[in-house]
């Protein structure tokens, strides 16, 4: 008997749940229950037990894997300032590598990004401790549109590797829309258009509408314009190729056509008429009048005198550019007027720009329509900056507003080139009716 106890209860170390189960058996056989003498918990207790410990060695392929660091770079771009150094350009770039400072300033091609025209586009990619891995930029000459500079400054080993191309910018077709609801301004920034663009579309169509006086709230605008691009980037906002602009209920519109058997380029309205003027809207880019021709109330002097010219509020330094091609006759200090720059245009007709900040001419010089004469300012007596602007026809004044409408220029378009021009001017057509459903602006 006790040799079969002996064996039993060996038997049961070795398989505790197999004798478990044949006690519950042997229970719910004989009729006993949970509510008789013992519980199934205490004979659990009661068996025999045995704690077991082993080691198990890891072997290579189920060892955790080690982690792998990625090296950690830093991305930045910045546009180039005409104050720029390059020790200025490297902190803004958040390169803090004099080893490789001293390596680019050895280097003439990199004085490009510094020196000459401010706006360059410049990125750097440089490790956590601040050390220049890539330093790349892009930018399009003044001189020359049709190409763009790349230079890329590439770190090899201890030192770097230099490659500059010249190569041809893409050139993608963009539309805007926008609704006038207090400014000009207003609608143009809120469409997203860019400023060179929204200047175009007021000095092309400056002869016709007065975007200061006669404008209405409604009046809306469509326009398809040309981005020029590298790799996605923009590099520069092109020429304004088509617009349509509904004023008090009358459209005006425009088309860039350039004649398919070559010859210049020019804008004409979608009747073929041209629209180029012999003086332009305003001196000015897209800016706006302070102070209009006739009476008014002197902001120094205190009375009611009367102004000869119109005033444009600008920020000191805004360019000033010439109206029409002329001769410098004046260029230098006028009393009230201050810095003053008077030019001598064809048929006896005058422009005046006073109270600038800086001359950009000399008298005798030639300039032509558009070139920079100056910089806002306020010398001379001025209450702010702003440009004092005059016109006057045969020793009269006149009116400055009405300048452009008052002088048509332009060649008409020729009979042989008609065809062409209605076929481009359809297509601008479609793309305005594009611009106005794709993107509808406003502004408050």
């Amino acid at each position: 008997m006790k040799e079969t106890i002996e064996l039993l209860r060996r038997w049961l170390q070795r398989h505790p749940r197999a004798g478990m189960a044949a006690l519950a058996m042997l229970l719910m056989g004989t009729g006993v229950t949970a509510f008789g003498t013992d519980s199934l918990d205490a004979a659990l207790k009661r068996l025999p037990q045995q704690q077991v410990t082993e080691a198990l060695p890891l072997t290579p392929d189920v060892a955790a894997p080690a982690e792998a660091t990625a090296p950690f770079v830093l991305y930045r771009t910045e546009l180039t300032r005409r104050d720029d150094t390059l020790a200025t350009l490297l902190q803004r770039l958040g390169v803090r590598d004099s080893a490789a400072a001293e390596w680019l300033r050895r280097d003439v091609r990199i004085a490009q990004l510094w020196r000459g025209q401010a706006g360059k586009r410049v990125s750097a990619e440089v490790d956590d401790d601040g050390r220049l891995l890539r330093l790349s930029a892009r930018w399009l000459p003044k001189t020359d549109a049709t190409r763009y500079e790349q230079l890329v400054v590439q770190r090899q080993g201890s030192g770097f590797v230099v490659r500059q191309d010249s190569l041809a910018p893409q050139a993608t077709v963009r539309l805007a829309s926008g609704v006038i609801r207090s400014s000009l301004f207003a609608a143009t920034d809120a469409a997203g258009l860019p400023d060179n663009v929204a200047s175009q579309l007021a000095d092309l169509l400056g002869g016709d509408i007065d975007f200061r006086r006669d404008l209405r709230a409604g009046d809306r605008f469509e326009v398809v314009y040309e981005a020029l691009e590298a790799d996605g980037e923009v590099l520069r906002y092109g020429r304004l190729l088509a617009a349509r602009f509904i004023n008090a209920g009358r459209e005006h519109g425009l088309v860039w056509f350039e004649p398919p058997t070559g010859g210049r380029g020019a804008y004409y309205n979608f009747r073929g008429e041209s629209l180029a003027r012999a003086f332009l809207a305003s001196p000015l880019a897209f800016t706006r009048v302070s102070s209009g021709y006739g009476m008014r109330f002197h902001p120094v002097y205190g009375d009611r005198r009367a102004h000869m010219g119109v005033d444009y509020a600008a920020p000191t330094g805004t360019p000033v550019r010439s109206v029409a091609d002329a001769v410098v006759e004046f260029a230098g200090w006028q009393r009230g007027y201050g810095n003053v720059v008077i030019l001598q245009h064809n048929n006896n007709r005058k422009t005046l720009y006073a109270h600038l900040s800086r001359i950009d001419v000399r008298k005798g010089q030639r300039v032509e329509q558009g070139q920079t004469v100056g910089a806002v300012g306020a010398t001379g007596t001025a209450t702010g900056a702003h440009l004092h602007f005059e016109y006057m026809v045969g020793g009269q004044h006149r009116d400055p507003l009405t300048i452009a409408r008052d002088n048509p220029g332009g060649e008409p378009l020729e009979a042989r080139h008609r065809a062409a021009f209605q076929q481009t001017a359809s297509a601008m057509q479609s793309k305005l009716d594009a611009a106005r459903w794709i993107v509808q602006a406003s502004a408050e």
